[in-house]
């Protein structure tokens, strides 16, 4: 059996940390596609307000399998 993948890039962003932003993206990725089988993590913001990190930002490929 051959196997066909598909990858698509996402943005997903967290106040807590970058992890968090990974899973906040891997989770909503989940909602609407099946048989994720990884993740990318290409670009790493963040925005800053008052000298302070106040959000992380990611943009990642995410590979799932087609049915």
């Amino acid at each position: 059996m051959t196997s066909v993948a598909k990858v698509i890039e996402i943005t997903a962003s967290s106040a807590n940390s970058i992890e968090d932003a990974v899973q906040n993206g891997i989770t909503k990725a989940d909602d609407t596609l099946d048989n994720i089988e990884g993740a990318w993590v290409q670009d790493i913001k963040c925005v800053v307000k008052n000298g302070k990190i106040s959000e992380w930002r990611v943009n990642m490929k995410v590979t799932f399998l087609l049915k």
